[in-house]
């Protein structure tokens, strides 16, 4: 078997090494041509590919073509996303549930609607009979996005009406998705426990009254014990990660399906795979590997040069994976701020003194301060970066005791609000299937018949 493996190695080797002699491209072509990689314009702003109704992400000013750094502001339906979190808070209560309404609606739900929208949820959350056992624990996986987006796929085969586009097929299957994520996510995960950490699992009973942050909560804990403050803060961490307007990667793989008029279990399935990625939803896991190589690293977290000079050897590509980047920093739109971050920075700060883990949470604060600082002096650049939502959302996540395997499914299960929403506008208002164009590079050739063809 070893020297078949190795015989395959190679074979793959040449197979590369034949790819890599026949194709490429010069990166000045993308210039000459116009070619907006990334759908990026020159000045890193987006390609205008849409209209939408359901969000808004400001960062920075246009004047006269040049952007200007602004604080950011995140908008829900035009409902500043912090105006949404403080009533929350002053009135000590759940809003996830109002944020999905709200997204998925267009309005702020009234008393009587959000409490029926969250019985209807709560009635949802349970799996269909057998699907458990057939669909997630016969077939674990070691990845629980790789796990939720398979089983996504697979609850197409439990609806009775699955291909129908119309407005209420669809909110129907948004709603139990929404409802029934959460339960997948959690039950992917203790099995992933047994069949590759060799833990025990276990499987709790469904609580058809809780909220979705108590729900999974409960269903992650061993004795379902967990606080109300501890609920709230992962409440609080779900509303700010269901949505960010139509254009990051994972809402627009959303939008591109749903355009070519496709179901929504394909939907939302390629949704989270897009978010899988560590460019997108996985960049809270580098986050928290970069910090726990940095604290052992830095003999004394307070030093502040010693914290800059092991910024400056990840920057040099020193130290950490190589990439020269200092992950949670940067973002496509946000330039003075991520309001996000911003609204995490302080709730981590709260649960930081509560957990008597200030000294690291000031060593985060360290890292903030200095980045701006350490990417202008040692990378030469002079691009305003602030911290975005990543930076905080995974250390929060290690202080609730929620392990790194599901810090990205987390957002997942936030951001399927976000990715329906579009969805459903797409659908009922896009018209047209999403197709940019790519410009044909390959030179005109002649076939050539397999005996005069040379290696």
């Amino acid at each position: 078997m070893t020297v078949e493996k190795d015989v395959l190695r190679e074979h793959l080797k040449d197979l590369c090494d034949e790819y890599r002699r026949h194709n490429g491209f010069n990166s000045q072509d993308y210039q000459t041509y116009g070619v907006k990689r990334g759908l990026r314009n020159p000045d890193g702003t987006g390609v205008m590919a849409g209209l939408t109704n359901i969000c808004n992400v400001h960062g920075f000013m246009m004047d006269d073509g040049v952007r200007v750094p602004d604080q950011g502001k995140l908008t829900y339906r035009g409902i500043d996303v912090n105006d949404i979190i403080t009533a929350c808070m002053n009135e000590n209560r759940f809003g996830y549930e109002e944020t999905a309404w709200l997204l998925l609606f267009g309005s702020l739900p009234t008393a009587a609607q959000l409490a029926r929208f969250k019985n209807t949820l709560g009635s949802m959350r349970e799996l269909p009979d057998n699907f458990v056992e057939d669909m997630i624990m016969k077939s674990p996986s070691k990845d629980i996005m790789n796990k939720m987006a398979r089983s996504v796929l697979a609850l197409y085969s439990f609806d009775d009406d699955p291909d129908d586009t119309s407005l209420d097929n669809i909110m129907r299957q948004s709603i139990q998705l929404l409802a029934s994520l959460p339960t997948i996510m959690t039950y992917a995960y203790q099995v992933k426990k047994r069949a590759f950490d060799r833990e025990s699992m276990f499987f709790h009973p469904v609580d058809l009254t809780l909220s979705t942050s108590e729900s999974i909560l409960r269903a992650l804990r061993p004795d379902m014990k967990f606080t109300d403050s501890e609920a709230k803060l992962l409440d609080l961490c779900m509303i700010l990660h269901a949505e960010h307007g139509g254009g990051n990667n994972s809402t627009f793989s959303a939008r591109v399906l749903s355009s070519s008029g496709t179901d929504t279990y394909a939907t939302v399935s390629a949704a989270i795979g897009s978010l899988k990625g560590p460019r997108h939803g996985g960049a809270n896991l580098r986050v928290r590997k970069m910090m726990e190589e940095l604290k052992e690293a830095v003999n004394d977290w307070s030093d502040e040069q010693e914290v800059y000079d092991y910024l400056a050897s990840l920057i040099r590509k020193e130290r950490g994976d190589g990439s020269g980047l200092i992950y949670g920093f940067g973002h496509a739109i946000y330039t003075l701020s991520d309001p996000r971050a911003v609204i995490l920075k302080q709730a981590a700060g709260k649960l930081a003194e509560e957990k008597y883990m200030t000294a690291e949470f000031d060593l985060y604060k360290l890292v903030e301060r200095l980045t701006p600082r350490v990417m202008a002096e040692v990378k030469g650049t002079s691009k305003v970066i602030c911290a975005n939502v990543d930076f905080f959302s995974g250390f929060i996540y290690d202080m609730l005791g929620i392990p790194g395997d599901l810090f990205t499914p987390l957002f997942a299960v936030s951001r399927i609000a976000g990715w329906c929403a579009h969805r459903i506008e797409e659908v009922t208002y896009g018209g047209r299937i999403i197709r940019p164009a790519y410009r044909a590079m390959a030179t005109a050739k002649r076939y050539v018949p397999i005996g005069e063809r040379q290696a």
